[in-house]
Order: structure tokens, then sequence, then C-alpha cells
């Protein structure tokens, strides 16, 4: 049987074959469900088999086009990926897809964005990103979900960024950002779906080590987890998790695996020197102030200090 994540990974890059795993095995419908219910209030009182089948794409099917144009599986397509504008240049979403919301008389759609993010500093805030993909995605709608001035037809949108390496204050932690309703003079109350139109949702991973480790956050951790071996992956998803591992699953998450090994070590210490270069450049921190907001043990820091000098 081909499989989503089999196809397509010949390639000599082990980060960008271990980042494109990460992002198949993510646009699975029983993990994309399990997100929705943890942190979408649309979804929190459905149960998971519900959300994968019946809302996620309106329709319990996979869409023809895949999330990637030259594959087909059983991952989440729904519409383009890829979001081009003359002005302001073209955006690649790791995850886009449409869902229709429970429990309504009339057919309410959301459009829903996951991004998979290792780098918690990239220079610039993480948030501020999520912000401008729900803005892109909401402006993108004219002409296609609306024309003319119906901007009543703006389908809601989510954009939910899963962060493996967050700072220590953020490690095992869900927040949400959106608009709300604020009376500065008089008590006017508008319909909250007039302006509840767009939500970022960060979820920070931490692993065992913290608080809050249960749930989604426990679920993500040991998908994403260069650490946790194959065999207990399928293990703790199964049994504690009720996720099913079809035989393309199982391959996806044994092609992750695989890839990691190799990347582990190098991407760790790319990650953390662009890190230190981005807060030195960006926030005027001198190198030992960047190494400490990072948290790099004492040992380690005269190798970056080295990889420094050189570059």
């Amino acid at each position: 049987m081909e499989t989503t994540m089999a196809q397509g990974l010949h390639i000599t890059d082990e980060n960008a074959g271990y980042d494109a795993a990460c992002k198949r095995v993510l646009s699975e419908k029983a993990i994309l469900a399990r997100i929705m219910k943890a942190c979408l209030e649309e979804y929190k009182n459905c149960d998971v088999n519900d959300i994968a089948g019946k809302y996620i794409e309106g329709q319990p099917q996979v869409s023809e086009v895949p999330v990637l144009p030259d594959e087909s599986g059983s991952v989440i397509s729904g519409m383009d990926t890829e979001d081009k504008s003359i002005r302001e240049g073209s955006v690649t979403y790791d995850i886009r897809f449409r869902a229709v919301v429970p429990g309504t008389e009339e057919q309410i759609g959301l459009i829903i964005n996951v991004e998979a993010q290792n780098d918690f500093y990239p220079g610039y805030p993480i948030i501020t990103r999520g912000v401008y993909y729900c803005c892109r995605i909401i402006s993108s709608q004219y002409g296609r979900e609306f024309t003319g001035s119906h901007y009543e037809r703006i389908k809601k949108v989510y954009s939910i960024w899963i962060c493996m390496n967050p700072p220590k204050y953020r490690k095992n932690s869900i927040t949400r950002y959106r608009l709300v309703e604020e009376q500065l003079v008089g008590e006017a109350v508008e319909p909250v779906e007039n302006y509840d139109l767009l939500s970022i949702v960060m979820l920070c991973l931490g692993g065992p080590g913290g608080g809050n480790y249960e749930g989604v956050l426990r679920m993500l951790d040991v998908l994403l987890s260069n650490e946790t071996s194959e065999v207990e992956k399928r293990k703790i998803l199964q049994d504690d998790y009720g996720i099913q591992m079809t035989q393309t699953m199982e391959q996806e998450v044994s092609v992750m695996c695989n890839l990691s090994k190799g990347v582990e070590a190098k991407g760790m210490t790319n990650g953390i020197l662009a890190s230190i270069k981005n807060l030195v450049k960006n926030l005027g921190m001198s190198v030992e102030q960047a190494m400490s907001v990072l948290e790099v043990p004492e040992a380690e820091r005269q190798k970056y200090m080295d990889l420094l000098e050189q570059e």
C-alpha cells in the first residue's frame, strides 16, 4: 500500500524531509480532530470521531487534490495551501482546510490553518505571524466566498500554531487570541458572530517535566518527539488517545522517527544558533544574554561561541 508520506520523501535534505513528515502526520484527520476538540470552542462538546468523519472539510471524504499536489492519500486538503497576492507576495501554509460548525441550522463553515513551528524566536513574535496569516486568509475570501459588499459571508478563520521548542514560561500551555467586544460608552451589544472572525491559538509543547502535561499537549509531544520510539508512540496513541493506527499512519510515524535520528543533533544546533543570532540582531542582546534566555547549558555555550566566530 502506498502511503501519503512514503511518496515524495526521496530527498537528500533530512531537515526538509523531517519537516514534511511532521506536517503530513499532523494533517491526519484523527490528529486534527483532537486538536480541534481541545482548542476550538465550536467542537469542545463533539466526539472526535464525529469531528473527523462529519465536520472536517464539511463531509466525511478526502478531497481529490491533497495538501501536496503531487500526492494522494488520507491527508487533509480542502483548499490550496498557497495564498498569492501580486502586491504582497505568496504565503504557503503548512495545513489549511475547511470545517463545518456542528449544531447550526444554517451550515456555517470555518477555515482552519495549522502550523508546526520549531523556532520560537525567528526574529519576530510568532503571534504577529499568526495574525497576518488570519488576515490573509480572510482577505483571500473576496471573490471566492463572497463578492461585492456581502461581508456577512466571511468565514471565521483559525490559525493554530504548534510550537515545539517554546521558552520555559510557555511550556505546556494553550493560549487563544481573538477579537472581543468592549463597551467604552453605553451598553450596545453586537452579535458575536459579526466580529468573532479570527482567532490564533498557540499550543506550546513542553514535555513531561512540567505541569499540564496531559490531553492534546501530551499527544502532540509524543507524536512529534525525537526521543520517543516508534513502538512507544504507537502504544500511547492507541491506548491513551484511541487513535487507531492504520497502516498508512504507522508508516508515516515510522518515516518521521527514522528521519529524526539523522536531524536531531544537527537541527538542534542549527536551531539554537539561529535563535541566538536573531535575539542579538533584533533585540540587542549580547550572545551571553541570548544563551541565558534560550537556557543553553553552561557546558555547551563555548561551542556556540566558537560557531559564531567561524561565521
